[in-house]
């Protein structure tokens, strides 16, 4: 009797999948969230920023001493990797505008007579404006401009301190008198690829997830089809859910796991936490978008309202994420709103236990919480039966 049971249980559920793919096939939605939009999605990302970071940020100059020392400031400037002197301006009121209309992210500003009162020892100022309108553009370009400034200012006290009789030894301890040992760990180029793209991607394949579960099943109210689905899984809802994700979860995983390869095997972005880790969190990642979508529909049996309802969370993903401003810096109430958020869950595992190989018993409960969203459905089993046997679509 058993045996029989379990038999016509595995029927119900392999008629229920070929239901799925074949209303899959009929259906370019599927194939346009699940394949070919991350897709595209990847390719963007990972070729906007394979530089790693910006280069050749346009900045202008305002050079009013015209010397033979502030010329060889300008092109010390210029040859930052990631600024170049496109301009030059005859006062700052030009620059000034030049930066408003968004011809460039900062100006250097020499003034009279540097080099003269640098001769007469009567410290003049070199001064430099930067937008930080974007924040990325902006903080490189400080950096760059406040660097040429500190260097210039080295360089005039070493040759003084040379012509006043000190070593070349001597000099550079005055100048610097400790030296920062500096290390980047994880990251050592600040590429930026490496720090955005592991996020960016995940999240936006999390959204496509999120909307095509509620879609797919809201259209069988859409279409008066939920009583045929429930027939083909013999009226058990269990099946019948299992049946219509099974499919999708093979393709989403398969997606992943290409992007998976792609970024960390072709693009060689960084992964000493190992394939173990990485394999088993994107699949963590996608039964919890997915049990996310489920559990949306099931809580508001409307496509509609529950394809908005994972659009929001989506979006809201992205800034509860802590890549733009950290969690711990936010308030108490947005810190516990963010457990909310699977995108999060994600990347706090790839970024402690994928990104730097500290063991995943360090950040456990993160692993809880996506299993607590891929099974969120079956707390809405009982009332997406009842919806299915009983709503009506409403437009």
């Amino acid at each position: 009797m058993r045996n029989k049971r379990l038999s016509s249980v595995m029927g119900n559920l392999l008629a229920t999948m070929r239901r799925e793919c074949d209303l899959m096939r009929h259906n370019a939605m599927y194939l346009v969230c699940l394949v070919v939009f991350p897709v595209l999605v990847t390719v963007f990302f990972t070729t906007l920023m394979d530089e790693g970071q910006p280069t050749d940020l346009p900045i202008g100059v305002v050079d009013l001493d015209r010397s033979v020392v502030s010329r060889n400031i300008c092109r010390r400037l210029d040859a930052f990797q990631t600024s170049h002197v496109v301009a030059y301006y005859e006062s700052v009121e030009k620059a000034r505008k030049a930066v408003q209309r968004g011809e460039i992210y900062g100006f250097f500003y020499i003034p009279e007579g540097m080099a003269s009162d640098l001769l007469a020892s009567r410290k003049p100022k070199i001064s430099f404006y930067y937008t930080m309108t974007t924040m990325t553009a902006g903080a490189l370009v400080f950096r760059d401009m406040k660097t040429m400034s500190m260097l210039s200012s080295a360089a005039v006290g070493q040759a003084t301190l040379l012509a006043k009789g000190a070593t070349e030894s001597q000099a550079l301890t005055f100048l610097q008198p400790i030296t920062v040992d500096l290390h980047q760990i994880s990251n050592p180029y600040t590429n930026y690829s490496i720090y955005l793209s592991t996020m960016l991607i995940p999240g936006v394949m999390m959204l496509f997830m999120f909307l095509v579960t509620a879609y797919s099943v809201g259209t069988e109210l859409k279409f008066n089809r939920a009583h045929e689905w429930l027939s083909t899984a013999g009226d058990n809802i269990v099946v019948a859910v299992t049946g219509k994700m099974l499919p999708q979860t093979l393709i989403s995983l398969t997606i992943m796991y290409s992007y998976m390869i792609y970024v960390y095997g072709f693009l060689h972005f960084p992964c000493p936490g190992g394939w173990g880790i990485l394999l088993f969190t994107g699949l963590l990642m996608v039964l919890s978008a997915e049990g996310f979508g489920l559990f949306a529909f099931g809580i508001m049996p409307s496509m509609r309202m529950s394809m908005s309802v994972c659009s929001l969370w989506a979006v809201l993903s992205f800034s509860m994420v802590g890549t733009a401003f950290p969690i711990i810096a936010m308030d108490s109430a947005l810190q516990a709103l963010s457990w909310l958020f699977p995108l999060r869950h994600y990347f706090v595992i790839y970024q402690t236990s994928i990104f730097n190989d500290y063991p995943i018993s360090d950040i456990w409960w993160h692993v809880v919480a996506l299993v607590v969203f891929a099974t969120l459905p079956i707390l809405i089993l009982p009332k997406l039966h009842n919806a299915m046997k009983n709503y009506e679509y409403i437009p």
